[in-house]
């Protein structure tokens, strides 16, 4: 199987690695457009800051590809993220697969929010043997709230969505790279699947 996380400078792609090679597999870092299309599976990481991870997949043409392809394709965080609309962080466009416009939790609480959270209403194969109240680790500031596209749901102030789903994509905004065993198990469900 030919898994590659897509490398274009915004991401956490060394500890994804690593988190599939305890799971057995290989993957290769590349924004290679070849690369990318030939995979079995995508791997959109994300860490930073919306606007400036958006201006580097523009400049590399990842922006129109990334939305095409046919292959399942899991988004983490920030890449969850930029596969929606849009989202308030820089007042940046999105990449429009998921239908939800990503906004910045209120002053009521402290941002981002760092550290353990449960996970619940898990309405997709990428949580099959998940039990209702798994906990994963998530660190943000910005969340999309539920919509059609919800297939889990987590609690900062408010619900939101803690990832979404949408024909072949998959989005986290937590992190199942660092997220103890069930993390593991999403990641081999996304890798199954």
């Amino acid at each position: 199987m030919k898994i590659v996380i897509i490398n274009y400078g915004a991401g956490n792609i060394q500890s994804i690695r690593f988190a599939i090679q305890r799971l057995g597999y290989e993957a290769i870092l590349s924004n290679d457009p070849k690369d990318i299309q030939a995979a079995d599976k995508v791997i959109f990481p994300g860490v930073g800051e919306a606007s400036s991870a958006m201006k580097k997949l523009r400049a590399s043409g990842l922006d129109n590809l990334i939305p095409n392809l046919k292959q399942p394709v899991l988004g983490i965080c920030l890449g969850m993220q930029l596969m929606c609309n849009s989202s308030e962080e820089g007042s940046t466009e999105g990449l429009g697969i998921f239908d939800v416009d990503v906004v910045r939790f209120s002053n009521r609480v402290k941002v981002p929010q760092i550290g353990w959270n449960e996970i619940s209403n898990l309405k997709s194969d990428l949580f099959k043997g998940i039990g209702e109240k798994e906990y994963i680790y998530l660190v943000h500031s910005y969340y999309a709230p539920i919509c059609n596209d919800t297939i889990a749901v987590s609690e900062y102030e408010l619900n939101y969505s803690a990832a979404l789903g949408r024909a072949n994509f998959y989005g986290t905004q937590f992190h199942p790279e660092k997220s103890s065993d069930g993390g593991e198990r999403i990641l081999q469900n996304f890798l199954e699947m």
